[in-house]
């Protein structure tokens, strides 16, 4: 196995740039990361990586070997993955992704719940409002919320989440009530906007009586952080436009309040991606399935 292990190390010190990072994302330390490294490449007999003091990159043989190992553990995870379904207890590592939002208050908390349930398995969870490359950062399955993109992954809906405009009682008071769509716009009010490289989000989509419409708004403040915009707006800062789950208990106590309640926004998918061979594997089955369950309920506040 320890040879299965340094192959997987040398794949993830590849997708990551460095043998720090390789080895973190195993749990391994640099000291212990490196040695590996240099162990595969004694027993090859080849040097997998040019080095220098700022980078690491493979060399013209590390690139085809990384091809070549990629194909050997995808086929020992898919024989893994086909034995496991002859047991009852779905084992081994889940890596898992997920928005901000939605990983801390809906998925973490149910993490422990499920590795109660099946002791045998570990979950590593991976939060970010980032879109994630699935395959190049060895995830197991992603969780989402809004549009999947165009993938060739399997795709879960689990459901579509309400959403909802609104802003503290301070903002309104000293800047006004949007009473229009349209008074979202051309600088008249201060849209708090997620926004990261390749965002999607740098218009809203709201439901109006002639259908759902685009609105190109504006504000002095973006992140790529949703819980920063929350932050934001609590601070009197502007409009957010959020998952209603996401801000309902801020909506119950009053501190921040609906705006234009009768164009909300379009609601946003709840789901979730995978590789299709991980339908093959039962606790990646079982670990969507339990987050369904259990999770979509949370998804539906009433307020």
């Amino acid at each position: 196995m320890s040879y299965i292990e340094s192959l997987r190390l040398f794949i993830r010190v590849v997708d990551l740039g460095s043998i720090t990072s390789g080895g973190r994302d195993l749990r391994l330390t640099p000291a212990v990361a490196s040695k590996r490294v240099k162990e595969l490449e004694a027993h090859l007999g080849v040097r997998l990586f040019n080095r220098t003091t700022r980078s690491l990159s493979p060399t013209e043989v590390g690139k085809v070997f990384y091809g070549e190992a990629r194909k050997v553990l995808a086929t020992l995870d898919s024989a893994e993955a086909r034995v496991a379904n002859f047991s009852d207890h779905p084992r081994g590592v889940i890596r898992v992704t997920a928005p901000l939002g939605a990983g801390r208050r809906i998925i973490a908390p149910l993490v422990p719940q499920f590795v109660d349930t099946y002791p045998e398995t570990e979950v590593r969870m991976r939060l970010s409002d980032r879109k994630v490359d699935i395959m190049a950062d060895g995830l197991d399955v992603a969780f989402f919320i809004g549009s999947p993109g165009d993938s060739t992954l399997k795709l879960r809906k689990i459901m579509d989440c309400d959403r909802v405009l609104c802003a503290a009682p301070s903002y309104l008071a000293e800047f006004g009530t949007p009473e229009s769509p349209e008074d979202l716009m051309h600088g008249k009010a201060n849209c708090l906007l997620l926004r990261f490289p390749r965002s999607p989000e740098y218009f809203w989509v709201l439901q109006t009586p002639d259908g759902p419409r685009k609105f190109e708004v504006e504000g002095k403040y973006d992140a790529d952080d949703g819980d920063v915009l929350t932050a934001w707006a609590l601070d009197g800062r502007g409009i957010i436009n959020k998952p209603r789950f996401d801000v309902a208990d801020h909506l119950r106590d009053g501190s921040l309040v609906e705006v234009l309640p009768d164009t909300p926004p379009a609601p946003s998918m709840f789901g979730c991606l995978y590789p299709h061979k991980k339908l093959l594997d039962p606790k990646i089955r079982a670990f969507v399935d339990f987050i369904v369950e259990r999770g979509a309920p949370r998804l539906d506040p009433e307020i």
